[in-house]
């Protein structure tokens, strides 16, 4: 059900940011300062602002948003989080008091006016592969449907650490990458921009809570502070050269974009559900204790330089995930590595069963077998230069919607050859 604001746009049925939202950000004015905030409706609530005049407070004795990112509210812990969740919607529900509703006013700025920013700092960044869809597609495309899935793909969360350094916020150009390439017909490898760009449409999970141990599936779902859409940017051609024998690496390397909204657990939990019926037993460490992913419905558009609009390529899930975040991140732990606030974890490609559900163009256009027809008359294998990919999401609830804002990034020229300096 809409819990009511006293700001009237927080009240649309349209709006991601209702009262039952408030997700947490930092952005900027102008050549302001960067500052924390939430949305809420149009708007964003100068939360930093807030903590300097005492209206609201996580810590009554320490500025803790006194900085532009939110780690330090997570360390803080689930009581504090769930305690100034409570704060925020009593400040911004109908029925607050007039001067409290004229100083959320004056502590706030319309959206529209405002710049996004990196909403955390991102302490270490780990992606998984963990769509059975995705994986079953792409491992049919190089070894058949018969041997799609690795032998353990149906065992434990395949992963990789990725660069903490390439994830950027939305609304930041990509550049397409070089790197070494070598097609199958090749004798040699040569070295070059990427030919075959693409997407991952994907969710993150932010560590709210560190771990210097293994933790169980329910220990780690309560580290989890919250989710951002994420796109990790996929350089094909380099990949399939590189991967053999220990996975991706510069294919990987070049940026992953994050929405600019963490949106908190508690946001999420009317949209808890199960993971799918496993088709073999999990060893018990990762046995889920409830339900641990979430109904969200998610979408891929595309704007080419010659489009008018956007339009959507692909509309999934995050209920298709074989894996949820929590068993992701229980299973990260188990050999002792520890976990930091602010580490993040992607989810995977997330796919559906048919074909209008793919989370990524190499699956969309079957390896480039298959281009992708666009109403704008082109076709579309791979990304080609000025063209604009946005990831889109947001639970449904009973008049309601919980969004994360578009995980947008368009893709601009890779840059002249970097190593003919001095020629």
């Amino acid at each position: 059900m809409l819990l009511k604001s006293w700001i009237a746009s927080a009240n649309s049925a349209e709006t991601e940011f209702p009262l039952n939202n408030l997700p947490y950000g930092v952005f900027s004015v102008g050549d302001g300062d960067l500052r924390c905030g939430v949305a809420i409706g149009d708007r964003i609530l100068d939360v930093t602002g807030l903590e300097e005049s005492g209206t609201l407070r996580s810590d009554p004795d320490v500025d803790v948003l006194d900085v532009p990112f939110w780690n330090d509210f997570m360390e803080m812990g689930p009581k504090v989080w769930t305690e100034y969740r409570a704060k925020l919607q009593a400040l911004l529900a109908v029925g607050a008091e007039e001067q409290t509703q004229e100083t959320c006013t004056f502590y706030s700025v319309p959206m529209s006016e405002a710049t996004l920013h990196m909403p955390f700092r991102v302490a270490e960044y780990t992606d998984f592969y963990a769509g059975r869809n995705h994986a079953f597609n792409v491992g049919t495309m190089f070894r058949g449907p018969e041997n799609a899935l690795p032998p353990n793909w149906l065992h434990i969360p395949i992963g990789y650490n990725g660069r903490a350094s390439s994830v950027t916020v939305s609304g930041t150009d990509v550049r397409r990458p070089w790197g070494q390439l070598k097609a199958p017909d090749q004798e040699m490898p040569v070295f070059g921009p990427c030919k075959r760009f693409d997407i991952e449409l994907e969710m993150g999970a932010i560590v709210g809570q560190p771990s210097d141990a293994p933790v169980t599936v329910q220990e780690a779902d309560d580290m989890i502070f919250g989710y951002v859409l994420l796109n990790d940017w996929s350089a094909r051609d380099i990949q399939a050269w590189e991967y053999q024998p220990l996975g991706p690496f510069q294919a990987k390397a070049t940026a992953t974009s994050i929405s600019p909204w963490i949106v908190t657990k508690a946001a999420l939990e009317p949209f808890r559900c199960s993971t799918p019926e496993r088709e073999k037993e999990l060893l018990p460490y990762l046995s889920e204790p409830g339900p641990m992913l979430y109904d969200i419905p998610l979408s891929v558009s595309i704007k080419t330089e010659k489009a008018e609009v956007p339009e959507v390529l692909s509309r999934t899930n995050y209920r298709e995930m074989y894996y949820s975040a929590a068993q992701q991140l229980a299973h990260h732990t188990t050999a002792g590595s520890p976990m930091n606030v602010g580490d993040l974890l992607g989810s995977g490609t997330i796919s559906g069963a048919t074909k209008t559900e793919r989370g990524s163009l190499l699956e969309l256009s079957w390896g480039g077998k298959e281009p992708i027809e666009l109403a704008s008359g082109e076709t579309r294998s791979f990304i080609e230069d000025g063209d604009m990919l946005t990831l889109s999401g947001a639970a449904q609830g009973d008049g309601y919607r919980v969004g994360f804002g578009d995980c947008t990034g368009r893709v601009i020229p890779a840059l002249d050859d970097p190593y003919a300096r001095g020629k």
